[in-house]
């Protein structure tokens, strides 16, 4: 997998307006993109082939799809959305080209019925750079959206293909770059990639002091299992050694016996990481240990209810943008919500906008959870991560989370590497347990952490 870049709307118009005058044109480029995927979807199949056209630039790149396609002998019908009804007939294949990256208010009337009747011919569907009525920066569904089987995309990746609605309407996403050269990206992809420079072999002449100590902060009463996931998966992602702080005194992992499981007032001098959360509870006490944590000079981790208090007590918030040291945010869209001020679905509507005002306002490494989760940096930096499932729907996967993250920065990755190393082990690891057929259905978070170690194993051994 390689880090794709992604641009926001107005960074893919810029780059069109700096090519607009490139031979041969940038629609034509993207008509012979098109003609190829769609030769390529239909394989040894020779039927008709629909091309809904829409008014603007991508209507246009279907347009010339079909005289391409009619050159190389196959059969392309063209309608033109809001003048031409749909025929009935046996369509192999289906383009999508109503609307692009431009579309930002809801699809009603006339376009909306052709998008259902798309959506119900049941037939393969290539939609063209986004598929129409989905937000290109958000990755909302804007009223109604074309359910495609497979999106090409020109010049970069967009956000809205790989967040919230995109991964449920995109189906396979393949990037064209037209030939151009686009420069830097706004954000990318998680990819191995990003962060093979820290997948290194042990040496045999090594020993558990040289990975590091994770101590987590939580477990308070009837909520000990959300401690003891983080920490397992700590322990499993290479920590070398792990340290439970109990709110809820535990006097051993049965499961897990290599925990050392202690009072949490003890974890401070012990750990050289520490995370704080899983399973915390909001109690007084809970908020005096968040308190030493974040004067603590050590990298930190926040998740679950070590955020909730956060959201409670904006003096004690303002102090995390002012540590010397990493922090990092893991929060789903209700406490992104709560740290923001705001509500769930002002953040599930520009999920990209409000994880960076999370990073930049609190200086932080944040991960936004959810359908692909993004990471966002204080300099503006951010990524989407496009592995998991909805497997990952399950109580306690986001304490296993904290737990990797916690162990890769123990191990003394970097900041951002351990970030989206973690995110990405974590979305990939549930997808392998769904193509062995364990789970979507049912998935639980415990059985992420050995799957999550398997794969870091193998991604080591490969890079």
């Amino acid at each position: 997998m390689t880090a794709t870049a992604l641009f926001r709307t107005a960074g893919i118009r810029a780059v069109e307006a700096h090519f607009a005058d490139a031979v041969p044109p940038l629609m034509e480029r993207a008509g012979a993109a098109i003609a190829t995927a769609a030769k390529h979807m239909l394989g040894s199949k020779s039927g008709p082939i629909l091309i809904v056209a829409g008014p603007g630039n991508n209507g246009g790149d279907g347009l010339v799809a079909a005289r391409l396609l009619k050159e190389q002998g196959l059969e392309a019908v063209v309608v033109f959305a809001g003048k031409d009804d749909i025929p009935a007939r046996d369509w192999c294949l289906v383009i999508d080209a109503l609307f692009g990256i431009g579309l930002t208010r809801p699809v009603d009337g006339r376009f909306a019925e052709i998008i259902g009747r798309i959506n119900a011919l049941q037939r393969p569907v290539l939609a063209v750079d986004i598929p129409s009525g989905l937000d290109a920066d958000t990755g909302r569904v804007l009223g109604v959206a074309v359910r495609a089987s497979r999106t090409l995309t020109f010049i970069a990746g967009k956000p809205g293909l790989f967040t919230l609605d995109g991964p449920d309407h995109c189906g396979e996403v393949i990037v064209d770059s037209l030939g151009l050269d686009v420069g830097a990206p706004a954000g990318r992809l998680i990819s191995p990639d990003l962060f093979r420079a820290h997948l290194r072999p042990r040496p045999r002449n090594s020993h558990k002091g040289d990975y590091g100590s994770v101590g987590i902060i939580g477990g308070a009463p009837g909520m000990a299992g959300a401690a003891l996931l983080a920490g397992r998966a700590a322990l499993k992602l290479g920590a070398g050694r792990v340290y439970v702080g109990m709110l809820e005194r535990v006097a051993i992992d049965p499961l897990q016996p290599e925990l050392m499981l202690r009072d949490a007032g003890e974890i401070f001098d012990l750990a050289t990481v520490l995370a704080v959360g899983p399973g915390l509870g909001q109690s007084d006490t809970a908020l005096e240990f968040l308190r030493r944590a974040i004067d603590t000079p050590l990298p930190l981790v926040l998740d679950a209810d070590a955020l909730n208090l956060l959201a409670a007590h904006p003096v004690l918030l303002s102090k995390v943008s002012r540590r010397g040291t990493p922090s990092m945010l893991t929060p789903h869209p209700a406490e992104a919500a709560r740290l923001l001020g705001t509500t769930t679905a002002a953040v599930q509507a520009d999920r990209l906008a409000a994880a960076l005002a999370l990073a930049q306002r609190h200086h932080a490494h944040v991960v936004l959870k959810g359908s692909g989760s993004i990471v966002a940096t204080a300099d503006g930096q951010w990524f989407i991560n496009r592995t998991g499932n909805a497997g990952l729907s399950t109580a306690g996967s986001g304490d296993v989370l904290t737990g990797i993250v916690a162990a890769l920065l123990a191990q003394r990755w970097p900041a951002l590497a351990a970030t989206l190393g973690a995110v990405h082990l974590h979305g990939a690891a549930a997808d392998e347990l769904v193509a062995a057929g364990i789970g979507a259905v049912g998935l639980t978070a415990g059985e992420l952490t050995d799957a999550a170690r398997s794969l870091l194993n193998r991604r080591i051994a490969d890079a």
